[in-house]
């Protein structure tokens, strides 16, 4: 299945419309429609209605492996570029909301080249370093004490455990909760909670206290803790942070920990060599 047809398809999906992919992509609209075409033939069914653009069941199948299919694709052909490439002179790295614990900044401030660093979605990260768009990644999440955590399936990388530390609840001032020595987390099922990017979502919440509950209060969209915390403060819902940058009560059960890990694709015989070279000079 050729990778280009494939992300043709995915674009005409995505704008509801054989033009507006057309002048996304760059292509005539006839362009476009030959290429849908040719997908079609490919596979041997219909994908696409033309009036209005609507996925066929076949289509709708398709779909569902469109999005790994074209990653595995930018992630082989990064790697093969990186097999090729000489010593990296700028580092980009890409981090979660959370994954910029003092360890992995000072692991950075140690780095020998010019470090670019943007935060991305927790489930991104993985994607742009196995796709070449970034060379070092940073990803936190919760889980069990000395558990990797549970990463998508994004291409060939390595993961390496850099930080564990324990979480707290973060409660408004005065809350009666405020005074306890710990708190389980099953028996603030019943709270609100906010949900945002740079905290425990609460689906992973009901997924970890196996129950249900856990609603939602106040959304925030925004990455920024000092928001998080203070949104916390006033009252709009409660959340779960680590120690290191919250002040609240510390989570006792179940035991769980936030965890960060380094991703980066694996190292070649070359780049082995060089980096001994690099650590001997």
């Amino acid at each position: 299945m050729d990778p280009h047809l494939l992300r043709t398809f995915v674009t005409v999906v995505r704008r509801r419309s054989f033009s507006a992919a057309a002048e996304e992509l760059g292509y005539t609209q006839s362009a476009v429609s030959q290429q849908i075409a040719a997908l079609e033939a490919d596979v041997g069914a219909a994908l696409l209605h033309r009036r209005p653009v609507t996925l066929t069941p076949a289509g709708a199948r398709l779909m569902e492996h469109a999005g790994p299919l074209l990653l595995r694709h930018r992630a082989a052909r990064a790697d093969v570029l990186r097999a090729t490439a000489g010593p990296i002179g700028r580092l980009t790295v890409v981090a979660s909301p959370l994954a910029c614990s003092p360890a992995v900044a000072q692991s950075l401030a140690r780095a020998r080249s010019a470090v670019t660093l943007r935060m991305a979605d927790r489930e991104k990260v993985a994607e742009e370093v196995a796709s070449g768009s970034a060379d070092l990644g940073f990803v936190d999440g919760i889980a069990a004490p000395s558990d990797p955590l549970r990463l998508p399936d994004a291409g060939p990388l390595t993961s390496v455990g850099v930080a564990e530390e324990g979480l707290v609840v973060v409660l408004p001032g005065g809350h009666p909760l405020s005074r306890r020595r710990g708190l389980a987390l099953a028996d603030l099922a019943d709270a609100l909670w906010l949900q945002a990017p740079a905290a425990v979502s609460v689906e992973r919440l009901r997924e970890i206290a196996g129950t249900g509950g856990f609603r939602v209060g106040f959304r925030y969209d925004g990455a920024d803790l000092h928001t998080v915390v203070n949104l916390a403060a006033a009252g709009h819902g409660l959340t779960l942070l680590p120690s290191s940058v919250a002040t609240g009560v510390p989570l006792t059960a179940p035991r769980v920990v936030h965890r960060v890990e380094k991703l980066h694709a694996p190292l070649t015989p070359d780049d082995l060599t060089y980096r001994d070279r690099h650590n001997r000079s």
